[in-house]
């Protein structure tokens, strides 16, 4: 399947595995990557520029196709050195990068001096512009179903990303609620050029992420999310347990007196107790609705197969039928 986003970064399909902390590991941006999708190592999650270049360096050994890192640029009492990581990245001959967060124009003259394509994430058309009036190769437009943050203005993908096309020359990805062919079918009708999913990559066996936290998103339903942090205007779509529920009662209860402090138990620091110890109630974890379509755990080349597969099937078959000849 031949798109702008496949042409865009030399890729196969056009699936690009999200950044997701704790989770966009080597080994699973590689399976990713080998599966012909674009397979991102998330630079966060690794301590240090130096163990970025290591990680890189890993996924080197493990596929001779492109894959991207995420960075995302946060807000910060002491900011991660993004200059070194930045370095990491063009040294280790890295072509993609997805950008998150705030905006990343002063990276990008010399990412685009290295030869490398960014794509940003956004949840706004009004920022998607922005990434394009920038530089950014391509956006990621990131629906209100999604997991992690979906921004403050609550806009679906059925209404955000027939936004973005009607506005946008650069191409996009549909973000947030993506897991199947049907979902890579609809987002090409709305007007991307492929999709990111996170949620959905999680739930595969090379996902270096605990058996618990797997399980816990195939038993999901597409009722189980709950949004945390909203009166901080810093939205985070998580997946509910006893942490989560105790935090959004603290937020009752303090209202608008509510600070970062009083939830920070809940939020601060927990990936690694859950992602890697599979303590399921430490505390909440980014996951989107898109749990509600996921029922399996299969290896990243079974999953891209079969949706690339049922992709084509209902383009050809289902759509085309409707249509006669």
């Amino acid at each position: 399947m031949k798109t702008r986003i496949t042409e865009l970064f030399g890729i196969e399909h056009p699936i690009i595995q999200g950044g997701m902390h704790f989770v966009g590991y080597a080994q699973l941006a590689a399976a990713v990557s080998n599966a012909g999708g674009l397979g991102i190592i998330t630079a966060l999650t690794q301590r240090t520029p130096a163990a970025l270049a290591e990680e890189i360096a890993r996924c080197r050994e493990m596929t001779d196709k492109p894959f991207g890192v995420n960075l995302t640029f946060l807000p910060a009492v002491t900011p991660p050195d993004y200059p070194g990581y930045i370095k990491a990245i063009i040294d280790g001959g890295v072509k993609v990068v997805e950008t998150a967060g705030n905006n990343p124009q002063k990276w990008l003259p010399g990412l685009k001096e290295a030869g490398v394509k960014v794509i940003h994430k956004c949840t706004a058309v009004r920022h998607a512009l922005k990434a394009e009036t920038i530089g950014c190769d391509a956006v990621s437009v990131d629906g209100f179903e999604c997991g992690g943050h979906p921004g403050e203005d609550d806009v679906p993908n059925f209404i955000l990303l027939p936004r973005a096309a009607e506005e946008l020359k650069i191409p996009f990805v549909a973000s947030g609620g993506m897991a199947d062919g049907r979902s890579l079918v609809a987002a090409l009708a709305l007007g991307a050029e492929g999709m990111n999913m996170g949620t959905r990559f999680i739930a595969t066996k090379e996902a270096p992420v605990h058996e618990n936290v797997k399980q816990a998103i195939v038993a999901a339903s597409e009722l189980d999310t709950r949004l945390v942090m909203r009166p901080l205007r810093n939205t985070e779509r998580v997946l509910t347990n006893n942490a989560v529920e105790r935090l959004l009662e603290k937020e009752r209860s303090l209202g608008s007196s509510l600070k970062f402090e009083d939830i920070a138990a809940e939020v601060a620091g927990v990936y690694p107790r859950i992602m890697l110890e599979g303590e399921m109630d430490a505390g909440a974890w980014s996951c989107g609705m898109v749990a509600g379509l996921i029922r399996d755990v299969p290896t990243v080349k079974e999953l891209i197969d079969r949706i690339m597969a049922e992709a084509e099937g209902l383009v050809r078959q289902r759509l085309a039928g409707m249509v006669g000849g």
